[in-house]
C-alpha cells in the first residue's frame, strides 16, 4: 500500500478550495480491499482509496470502529492549520485526485465462524454509510488467499483489449485490477461493484492477480 504523500491535493467536490480552518478533514471511501476471513480477535490490514484534501501535510487515520455486527471507517486527515492555494483554484479545472492508502480493522470477536459487514462512509444515496460487504471471523484456520473488495470504479481497456477496472479517481500503472471475466463488461464505469481479489489458475492479460466480479449497480 501506497502512503500519503506529502502534496498538497484538493478534495474537489467534498470541501472544495477553501483555506483548512480545522484539525480534522474527513473524506468518503471510493474502494476499499481486505482479506474474505481473519481469526478471531486478529485486527487485519486493508486498503482505502479516499479523496485527498487540500492541505499541507495531511496524516490519514480509518477511523475504524466496530459493534457486534459490523466494522466501519469513517476516514478523515488530520491536517495543519495553513493557509493553502488549492492547485488550480484560480486558473484551471479543480484538481480531484485520490490516495491510494492503508489502515487497520479491530480484532473482532467469534467463537464459532461468523460473518461482520464491513462499512464505509460515503455520500451516495444521501447515505452516511454504505456497506461494502462483509469479512468472515474464523476462532482459527483462516483462509488468506482472497481479498473481499467493493466501490466505485472505472473500466478501461488497453491496446491489448484487456479490461480493467479502476478506483474512480486513482491514476498511475498499478491502481487497476484485471478483470477476470473479460466478457462481462457491461455497465462498470461509474459503477459500484463488489467482488473479491485472488489469485488466477494461469495468467490472463499477462497477470495473476484478478477481480473477480460479484455485483454492480
Amino acid at each position: 500500500m501506497r502512503p500519503a504523500m506529502f502534496v498538497v491535493w484538493c478534495l474537489g467536490f467534498l470541501v472544495g478550495c477553501a483555506p483548512d480552518n480545522g484539525k480534522i478533514n474527513s473524506v468518503t471511501v471510493q474502494w476499499m480491499d481486505w482479506p474474505a476471513e481473519v481469526n478471531a480477535g486478529q485486527p487485519f490490514r486493508t486498503r482505502h482509496v479516499v479523496w485527498g484534501v487540500c492541505a499541507t501535510n495531511p496524516r490519514f487515520r480509518a477511523g475504524a470502529s466496530a459493534d457486534e455486527s459490523a466494522v466501519t471507517f469513517s476516514p478523515y486527515f488530520l491536517v495543519d492549520d495553513d493557509n493553502v492555494l488549492c492547485l488550480g483554484a484560480s486558473t484551471a479545472p479543480l484538481l480531484i485526485v485520490a490516495i491510494d492508502t492503508a489502515g487497520t480493522a479491530p480484532g473482532l470477536g467469534a467463537t464459532l465462524p461468523r460473518t461482520y459487514e464491513v462499512r464505509g462512509s460515503a455520500m451516495q444515496n444521501s447515505l452516511p454509510v454504505r456497506t461494502f460487504g462483509d469479512v468472515t471471523v474464523r476462532p482459527s484456520g483462516a483462509d488468506a488467499s482472497r481479498r473481499n473488495a467493493a466501490g466505485t470504479v472505472s473500466a478501461e481497456r488497453d491496446t491489448q483489449g484487456c479490461v480493467r477496472v479502476r478506483p474512480i479517481g486513482l491514476y498511475g500503472s498499478t491502481g487497476a485490477l484485471v478483470l477476470e471475466d473479460q466478457a462481462d463488461t457491461v455497465g462498470l464505469s461509474f459503477a459500484f461493484v463488489r467482488g473479491y481479489i485472488h489469485d488466477a489458475a494461469a495468467p490472463l492479460c499477462e497477470e495473476t492477480t484478478v477481480f473477480h466480479l460479484v455485483t454492480r449497480n
